[in-house]
């Protein structure tokens, strides 16, 4: 299994903390926020490389932390290209991107650069074995204020998702996509198709009632700490917790 770790994006609202450091290089503790992604990666049995796309603008920020850091599993950084927040290529457009430039034909674990957590990934690799479906993390957030924010979606008694909904004014739940996806090998080709299509390419949770079209999605819900690191607020958060 490989591993894709998005970080291309330019993080305008958090600026000016983001102006000069990409997101993902923030400290927490001082602790890069990736450092804490990494470290749960590496305690995954099944991923034996790990692939950061990020943009030109940080490449070399990128290049520095790696050369500073050392890992047990292989990590590889991907220059997109892209320059500016207007050119960037979307959360979707940087997956499709690692996948043709890496030649990727293994089942794909995606996880959102800005995303902290305290939980197991093994717990979600197993059941996605299990189910041999696409899966989605999950987290409930318990705020119905907050699920405004995030993809929103249902779940049956046997974790097939039943709806989603991107960030909608009225949340069904309060049950979020973590941004945390894996993939079937024989399922990346149909990312491609929908490359091709007028359908939005910013975060990944867009492609869920695509695959929802052809096959069952099954949602995993996770328990612990979970945050998405999208504010100044946010990340002052989890610094002081």
């Amino acid at each position: 299994m490989k591993c894709i770790i998005l970080c291309g994006g330019y993080a305008t609202r958090l600026y000016p903390l983001t102006l000069d450091t990409p997101k993902p290089l923030l400290l927490i503790k001082g602790k890069p926020l990736l450092n804490y992604i990494i470290e749960k990666l590496e305690k995954t049995y099944e991923v034996d490389e790990i692939f950061i796309t990020t943009n030109d603008k940080f490449y070399e920020h990128f290049l520095r932390w790696k050369s500073s850091n050392s890992f047990i599993k292989k990590v590889k950084i991907i220059n997109n290209g892209t320059k500016t927040n207007e050119t960037r290529l979307g959360g979707i457009g940087d997956l499709w991107f690692v996948i043709g430039k890496e030649n990727i034909q293994d089942d794909l674990i995606v996880i959102a650069g800005d995303n902290l957590f305290d939980f197991d990934l093994n717990k979600i690799v197993d059941f996605f074995k299990k189910v041999n479906k696409n899966v989605i993390g999950l987290y409930d957030i318990k705020d119905i204020n907050k699920s405004r924010n995030f993809g929103i979606l249902k779940i049956d008694n046997k974790n097939k998702i039943v709806s989603f909904e991107e960030k909608p004014n009225n949340p069904k739940s309060t049950l979020v996509s973590t941004a945390i996806y894996l993939y079937s090998r024989d399922e990346l080709k149909k990312i491609g198709r929908y490359m091709k299509t007028d359908l939005p390419k910013e975060g990944p949770g867009y492609l869920i009632p695509y695959f929802m079209k052809s096959q069952d999605v099954y949602g995993f819900v996770f328990h612990g700490q979970w945050y998405d690191i999208g504010s100044k607020e946010t990340y002052e958060e989890v610094n002081q917790k």
